[in-house]
């Protein structure tokens, strides 16, 4: 197991990462279709070909999943990850056209230090292109990727994974593009929300503070406008499941957010989390394994939010937010 979502049979994963640009983008491609469903819980989401993962709606399964910066820019990253993906012949057939079926999710980061001048047309179907090209089961974290012009608050966020067999049997895991509105840390020593998920000291074995701090009355948010901050993640299973079944995870999941980023699914957010299963292990049984898998899903997204944070570097141009690692030298595990 590499504690990333490639343990996850079925799926790779590329990154293209521009620092100058101060962006990048994340694709996620399923060796074979892939049953999945989405679930938007943010009052600021960008997203592309989200309507047709509904259980009700013909296409059955999709080929890959981009997640990218670049607020609606960042949109046209799924085109790279079709263009990609049609050059191997992977798609469906429509007469002699191929058609790759690739929803998305894009984050803000425009006004995170990185030049952004790029002329007529942005460069995020060639980030899409060079991440699907550069698709493998290795998953570099941190400052990569989607989560390259990621932040919290407070601390520069990035790109985290994680993993675990739930108690069916079943394989999960999660990769999230961490650019929330609110902190995933409490009190004053880098202590992360998610701490009572953490296995083996993956994000600073630090634990929760104790006593536990009071929460202010006031959280602190961004001073940004709406859907200027976005947490965006995958989350997958190695289960055959139904659409329907997807969605349901793709819900739970959202409760792996709320035990690691305080405050979320706020107006300015505009959170998603796609959730896929490659079809490669049945159900035993279609409810308790369902249920099983959720929670282990909950966990397994709650540790890579604060991978996410804990594993990214801070941005090159002057004046950006600090890295976790900057913070707390002394508790950085390399």
């Amino acid at each position: 197991m590499r504690n990333l979502i490639t343990d996850v049979a079925g799926l790779k994963v590329g990154h293209a990462t521009d620092l100058a640009l101060a962006s990048g983008v994340t694709a996620i491609l399923f060796d074979a279709p892939a049953v999945a469903s989405v679930d938007v819980r943010g009052g600021g989401p960008g997203t592309r070909e989200t309507d047709l993962l509904a259980p009700d709606e013909t296409v059955g399964a999709i080929h890959a999943i981009t997640l990218s910066g670049g607020s609606a820019f960042g949109l046209d990253a799924a085109g790279g990850v079709m263009a990609a993906l049609a050059e191997r012949g992977i798609g469906y057939p429509v007469g002699a056209a191929i058609v790759p079926i690739v929803p998305g999710a894009v984050l803000f980061d425009l006004i995170n230090g990185g030049d952004k001048n790029w002329g007529r047309f942005s460069p995020y179907r060639d980030l899409g292109y060079a991440a699907a090209m550069a698709a493998g089961l290795d998953v570099p974290l941190g400052t990569v990727g989607a989560g390259t012009g990621a932040t919290t608050v407070n601390l520069k966020g990035g790109l985290g994974s994680a993993s675990m067999v739930a108690a069916s049997g079943h394989t999960v895991g999660a990769i999230v593009a961490v650019n929330a509105c609110g902190a995933t840390n409490l009190g004053e020593e880098g202590h992360f929300w998610a701490a009572p998920f953490e296995k083996g000291g993956e994000f600073g074995g630090l634990g929760l503070p104790s006593p536990l701090p009071p929460l202010p009355e006031r959280p602190a948010l961004k001073g940004l406008p709406p859907g200027a901050n976005t947490t965006i993640a995958l989350v997958a299973t190695d289960a055959v499941l139904t659409k329907a079944q997807c969605k349901r995870l793709a819900v739970m999941a959202h409760d792996g957010y709320a035990h690691a980023i305080w405050p979320v699914h706020t107006p300015l957010d505009g959170d998603t989390i796609f959730a896929a299963a490659t079809g490669l292990r049945p159900l035993a049984d279609p409810i308790f394994d369902l249920a099983l898998i959720g929670d282990a899903i909950v966990r397994t997204l709650a540790r890579a939010c604060a991978r996410a944070v804990y594993e990214a570097t801070a941005l090159p141009q002057s004046g950006t937010l600090p890295a976790w690692r900057d913070q707390w030298p002394g508790h950085w595990q390399a």
